[in-house]
């Protein structure tokens, strides 16, 4: 957010808006009511951990309802005609988080709160498109959508890595069968290959699907010098990235484009590459 706002260019151009709480019943469209009894407990008792890798304190279910209810949010300000597109800079993330089990720094699976909400407000909004470049897979968001037709999900990723899954052969089951596509990257691909592979896979979704809505699981850890991964993609890479999301988006519907914040943790490279980002979001719209 400092990085966005010390734009003086960009940022007079951006209309900011306070995230409003998802409801219960919105975030149980992609969760069990297990998994938000089980979320509620922990935060309550103050037990302090959800699984080995997941934290949470007094206020984590606060800022995980926050983080589901931004892109929803998101989604009436563009069918209202208010937006374009958005950013959306929440945390918790979201896309480890399955069904019934949160994982991996998730709570809650935003961008599936948000596709579910997408699909059951709109009845313009049919398909739905996520694109997550994160340096991890969305294993959460693939599972959530596994057998769904009405969601196409397209991974790209450092493979073999946490949380291990996301091979070429995962490719949804039952009516979802070929609603996945999954790109798994070795550690240290060259940024020029694996935006090749990225655009050779927009392409291959464009071709057999056309989305009502497009969203991005910007994850920003696949930048070089993450401490979390070893994927090599600088600021420029991941602008390129956005304008060939972007003009699908142009392209298949109306441009309705919610990129929403999964992984990132270099604090000193974060805040450029995300003002990059919005940037090419915002341009010429």
């Amino acid at each position: 957010m400092d990085a966005l706002r010390g734009d003086a260019e960009l940022w007079p151009n951006l209309v900011e808006v306070q995230a409003r709480e998802a409801a219960r019943g919105e975030i149980q469209a992609a969760h069990s009511p297990q998994l938000y009894k089980q979320v509620e407990r922990v935060v309550s008792e103050g037990i302090g951990y959800l699984d080995a890798d997941t934290t949470v304190s007094m206020r984590s279910l606060d800022a995980a309802r926050h983080a589901a209810g931004a892109p929803c949010q998101a989604i009436d300000l563009i069918m209202q005609h208010e937006i374009d597109n958005a950013f959306v800079p929440v945390r918790p993330p979201g896309h480890h988080a399955t069904e019934e089990r949160a994982m991996g720094f998730c709570l809650f699976n935003n961008v599936a709160v948000a596709a579910r909400y997408a699909q059951q407000h709109y009845p313009e909004i049919d398909r739905v498109a996520i694109i997550d470049w994160d340096v991890h897979h969305g294993n959460g968001t693939q599972g959530i959508f596994y057998d769904d037709p009405s969601v196409y999900f397209f991974s790209s990723h450092q493979y073999p890595w946490y949380p291990g899954t996301g091979a070429r052969g995962e490719k949804g089951m039952g009516r979802g069968l070929g609603y996945t596509l999954n790109l798994p990257l070795r550690a240290a691909t060259p940024a020029a290959q694996q935006k090749r592979a990225f655009e050779a896979a927009l392409e291959e979704m464009a071709a057999s699907f056309s989305p009502d809505l497009i969203i991005i699981s910007a994850g920003f850890d696949s930048h070089l010098g993450d401490p979390l991964g070893q994927l090599l993609l600088q600021d420029e890479d991941f602008v390129e990235m956005t304008r060939a999301v972007k003009q699908w988006a142009a392209s298949s519907c109306q441009g309705r484009l919610v990129s929403c914040l999964e992984g990132g943790y270099n604090l000193e490279t974060l805040g450029e590459t995300v003002r990059a980002h919005v940037a090419e979001l915002s341009r010429g719209s």
